[in-house]
């Protein structure tokens, strides 16, 4: 029997309970060492799992994580993540609030006998600090508790264990020596240290878990974009109806100033639509009957019905925001070496920890002052900081580049286009219009112009290359009645060729013509125009000149990439002389003409192998194996579906000047990156070794730490929010 082969699925599961990016660590083997699943990747910044499996029950991976000491569930929608968030910030906020409270009146209980000269037996004041400050420890620090024994059941550490064991032990020996049956005036206890540092550890997550919600902003703003109701006409009457009720076939009216529910065509009516969620362009577009209408975008002026075409996760808002989301849990592979490092990161620390415990101890320095330097290494030190390092600028970044309508596919496609430095940037669609026209018929002698002009329309009415197109629409335009063919034959990149009335007819470029010196293309060429050369029975007919215009914004675009310091190149598969009019036109020094679709991709791989990193520009089906072949391809949303599949990043507005803005936010996005990492290896490599030599303790020791581990995360969380801020 044939075993069945299972397609590759993809799930999304949102994890509760992970502090550090050695949980991620966890999570992530927990998930792979089931059978069927292909890859999984788990993002600390937003606490979700997205697993690439085959026909795996959801409930097995649930019970995987469960068992790894984490909680999981399947993800459902932003609204209710968000609810979620809401509900872990007020319990969070709750919690500080309380040990903030009472760690205030601990610190004031402690200074009495100074402050206020109250006669008041030390004992008496360790006891009230006992009473003060176990709520705060098995209270409000009953997180890190419960996180410390799950993972000491699965023989790991992370992040809880570290605060936890350095709490328990300033607290335990603080009540060990309270309730010491030779208990003296001049004991000294840790209670104070044990409370502060838990409220300050909490005041670190409060404001982590805030920042955090913060990296997701993109995605509820295009949620937002979905009203939750629109009117469908039904029977003549306008229904409010909710959007998830809506049929594909439904017509639906909108008002001025109202978002449109779903994708569709209208029907009646005409209006300006505002796509700028769609592309980032600003100015509003014209739509009347017959145009495609985009659900999200927002109706400006007119009123209209439109018939719905496409809806729930079909429509192209619900495609960019699931790709955006698959974008911000994806992983560069600069993250790797933090990664590397947080596997051993918390037990290494437990080592240190004990061998400055025991140094110190051993020093004669006594029991006190070996304990606090030990709880001092296990809190000043922060894994948190390196798994947060990576994954909120890449969530920041590729959330911003939606927003300017370049949506990234991958955090490891942002890394590889801040190494770029070559472009190439296809010709037909992608700096022209991709509209070409006839602008000159040439007949050879006994030709006429009508005549030529209608053998080749005739030939290229079952094409569907842009160039035949415009060959089929000039004949049109003349009013000719086009021949019927048989034995029509398409040859990508060379030309067609058809029977008409008993006579091969040849359309072709110069490639395909043995005595082109019959055929007076040059100076139509050097115009930067494609020559079309038409043979009838193998003899010289005529040529007919076409023109693709240049984009609007085309030379600017090049001038902008080259400002980079990109290497801009052109790839035709036009002749060198048109093609090097076209890049005059451009100041594009390097052309690649006279290439057929199969072999660019041929010519981005020669580009590679000269150790040049290169970026594919695309619109068209010849392109896919291109953008596939490049280190990033980049596709313009006009384009095939195929190009868009292929490329890695996709500029929804069609606007050239988006290549360099996207360049531009990858290289800012990978500064920030190496910024975090900078500063999160080089604070736990720089105080860890202070921590354990007791150099913090004249600076408040263990509150110092916890005060700085805090700091540490939020810091890295903070700069990358800066990434909110990219302005093209």
């Amino acid at each position: 029997m044939t075993k069945t082969e299972h397609p590759i699925q993809t799930l999304t599961l949102s994890i509760k309970g992970m502090s550090c990016a050695a949980c991620v660590a966890r999570v992530e083997n927990a998930l792979r060492t089931i059978s069927g699943v292909a890859d999984a990747q788990v993002n600390f910044a937003t606490h979700q799992a997205t697993v690439h499996h085959k026909a795996v029950l959801t409930d097995v991976l649930l019970n995987a994580v469960s068992n790894a000491g984490y909680e999981a569930s399947p993800h459902i929608s932003e609204d209710a993540e968000q609810i979620e968030r809401t509900i872990e910030y007020r319990k969070l906020r709750y919690l500080f609030t309380v040990a903030a409270i009472l760690s205030a009146l601990i610190m004031a209980t402690g200074m009495t006998r100074t402050l206020w000269g109250a006669n008041i037996p030390p004992h008496h004041i360790h006891i009230l600090l006992f009473a003060l400050t176990t709520p705060v420890q098995f209270f409000c620090g009953w997180h890190f508790i419960k996180g410390a024994w799950a993972a000491l059941r699965h023989r790991t550490a992370d992040m809880n264990s570290l605060v936890a064991a350095g709490t328990l032990a300033a607290y335990f020996y603080s009540t060990a020596v309270t309730f010491a049956p030779l208990g003296t005036q001049n004991i000294q206890t840790y209670f104070d240290t044990s409370a502060m540092i838990i409220t300050l550890v909490l005041l670190g997550r409060l404001l982590e878990t805030r920042a955090r919600g913060q990296t997701s902003s993109a995605i509820r703003k295009l949620l937002d974009l979905r009203p939750k109701t629109a009117r469908v006409v039904r029977d003549g009457r306008d229904v409010e109806t909710p959007v998830e009720h809506i049929q594909v076939g439904d017509h639906i009216r909108v008002r001025p100033g109202e978002n449109i529910p779903v994708d569709g065509l209208i029907q009646n009516g005409q209006s300006a639509i505002d796509e700028s969620m769609l592309t980032g362009e600003s100015l509003p577009v014209d739509k009347q009957s017959g145009d495609t209408v985009t659900g999200g975008t927002r109706n400006t002026t007119g009123s209209f019905i439109f018939r719905a075409t496409q809806i729930g996760a079909d429509t192209v808002l619900s495609q960019i925001i699931d790709l955006v989301r698959r974008a911000q849990g994806s992983r560069a592979p600069i993250q790797h070496l933090a990664d590397r490092v947080a596997r051993i990161f918390v037990p290494i620390i437990f080592a240190i920890a004990l061998l400055t415990c025991a140094l110190w101890w051993i020093s004669g320095s006594g029991i006190e002052t070996a304990l606090i330097n030990a709880v001092v290494v296990l809190i000043i030190a922060c894994p948190c900081a390196m798994g947060l390092a990576t994954p909120t600028a890449i969530a920041v970044g590729t959330g911003r580049g939606a927003q300017l309508g370049i949506l990234i596919k991958g955090g490891d496609v942002l890394e590889n286009a801040h190494r770029l430095n070559a472009i190439v940037l296809d010709k037909t669609g992608t700096l022209t219009e991709g509209k070409p026209t006839v602008t000159d018929i040439v007949p050879a002698e006994n030709y006429h112009r009508d005549h030529i002009l209608k053998l080749a329309a005739s030939a290229e009415k079952g094409s569907e290359h842009p160039l035949g197109e415009a060959i089929v629409r000039a004949a049109q335009e003349a009013n000719l009645s086009l021949h019927p063919t048989t034995d029509f034959e398409a040859r990508p990149g060379v030309g067609v060729a058809a029977t008409i009335d008993g006579q091969r007819v040849v359309l072709g470029n110069p490639r395909t013509i043995s005595d082109r010196a019959k055929y007076p293309a040059e100076k139509l060429e050097a115009e930067g125009k494609t020559a079309v050369f038409v043979t009838v029975n193998d003899q010289p007919a005529g040529l007919i000149a076409i023109s693709d215009n240049l984009k609007a914004d085309a030379a600017q675009a090049v001038h902008d990439l080259q400002h980079l310091s990109l290497e801009v190149s052109l790839v035709t598969g036009d002749n060198e002389r048109t093609a090097k009019a076209i890049g005059q036109q451009l100041n594009i020094n390097q052309v690649f003409a006279e290439v057929l679709p199969q072999d660019k991709a041929h010519k981005i791989a020669q580009l590679q192998d000269q150790n040049i990193n290169v970026g594919m520009v695309g619109d068209g089906i010849n392109d896919a194996p291109a953008l596939a072949q490049a280190n990033v391809g980049i596709a313009l949303s006009s384009g095939t579906d195929i190009a868009i599949e292929s490329a890695g990043m996709i500029l929804m507005s069609g606007n050239l000047s988006a290549i360099a803005t996207s360049i531009r936010l990858s290289r800012q996005t990978m500064r920030v990156i190496r910024q975090n990492l900078f500063w999160a290896f080089a604070y736990n490599t720089l105080l860890i070794p202070v921590a354990a030599l007791g150099l913090l303790n004249p600076l408040g020791g263990p509150m110092l730490a916890a005060a700085a581990m805090a700091l540490s995360s939020v810091s890295v969380v903070t700069n990358a929010l800066r990434l909110k801020r990219f302005s093209p």
